[in-house]
């Protein structure tokens, strides 16, 4: 059995603040004089916001968003991955920073520091909250994602409750994302159904979908995932946590990479939901009875799906077959 940690990965689906140490949360809760806010206690979506609504105002200093950066770059890079890329949506706050321009500022130029200090390369999405920004203030975040775009924003995101909120309203910001050279790459298929992901592919031209789990409902959506080469950024245990599949043995992603849709293999918020990357690679292996060969497969779409250097991803693609070529353990 070889060793996960040693298979270069990429982390696609990661969302920034919740990507943050435990420990880290406790800090800061008695920094600011308060219980530490729980981290579990839901089912659904709706409990799933309660309790981030509690984590997110531990935040009330720049150097909070700096010592996040430098710990979710190191916890990668222990990890065996390569290449992170996550999403961010700076708009809850301003009144740490200001406007957010000087939120990415100060997100941007940190991680470029980490990213040199521990040998990740790092790149950023920008998220959209579905639910409170109208198409028009959509715009206003894909247009500041763009001029960001040289400082390391590679993505537009498209966040928060599906139900009720479909993506096809979000068409012009992510066709000027997409006219700018951005990845598109919405949530869509995880708390809606299978409409959702026709709307993300064919409207928001999704190159990369977040979840898209909820697809494998259609057999004939598969077959255009597949054909389209659209990398489905899988996180099994925030999938099995948030009730959109009622078991690990009920998870669609054997049955999604036997159909030949390209998937990754993503934690998306570990502080909630418990496994890290690795973690996740591990119950993959264990709960899914994937083989090494599929779950180097899993990992070269976290290489190739996201915008990681062309040199970057020929090191890590390489990487990848030597750890397939080396003898299992």
């Amino acid at each position: 059995m070889r060793d996960l940690r040693a298979l270069p990965k990429g982390h696609l689906h990661l969302h920034f603040e919740l990507g943050m140490r435990p420990s880290t949360l406790a800090d800061l809760a008695a920094r600011n004089g308060v219980p530490t806010p729980p981290t579990t206690g839901f089912t659904e979506f709706g409990g799933f916001g309660v309790v981030i609504g509690g984590i997110l105002p531990m935040f009330r200093e720049v150097a909070d968003f700096e010592r996040l950066v430098d710990e979710v770059v190191e916890d990668a890079a222990q990890e065996g991955v390569v290449y992170l890329e996550p999403s961010f949506y700076p708009y809850p706050y301003l009144d740490v920073f200001g406007t957010a321009e000087a939120a990415w500022e100060t997100v941007l130029a940190r991680s470029a520091l980490a990213a040199e200090r521990h040998g990740v390369t790092v790149r950023w999405m920008a998220a959209v909250d579905r639910v409170f920004d109208t198409p028009a203030q959509a715009v206003e975040v894909a247009k500041l994602a763009v001029r960001n775009r040289d400082a390391g924003v590679v993505a537009l995101g498209l966040h928060n409750d599906e139900n009720g909120y479909p993506p096809e309203p979000f068409a012009d910001a992510f066709r000027y994302a997409k006219d700018a050279g951005l990845l598109s790459t919405p949530h869509a298929g995880e708390l809606d159904g299978p409409a959702s992901v026709r709307g993300a592919i064919d409207v928001l031209l999704a190159d990369r979908l977040q979840h898209g789990i909820r697809a494998v409902e259609d057999p004939a959506l598969v077959e255009v995932l597949a054909a389209r080469g659209t990398v489905l950024d899988v996180c099994p245990t925030s999938n099995l946590q948030l009730s959109v599949v009622p078991s690990l043995a009920e998870h669609p992603l054997p049955e999604l990479l036997a159909a030949g849709v390209r998937c990754s293999i993503n934690a998306d918020d570990p502080l909630l939901f418990g496994p890290s990357i690795l973690r996740e690679y591990e119950l993959c292996r264990d709960a899914f009875g994937l083989d090494d060969e599929l779950l180097a497969t899993c990992a070269r779409s976290s290489v190739t799906g996201g915008a990681a250097p062309a040199e970057v991803q020929a090191t890590a693609l390489a990487g990848i077959d030597a750890w397939l070529a080396a003898p299992a353990g």
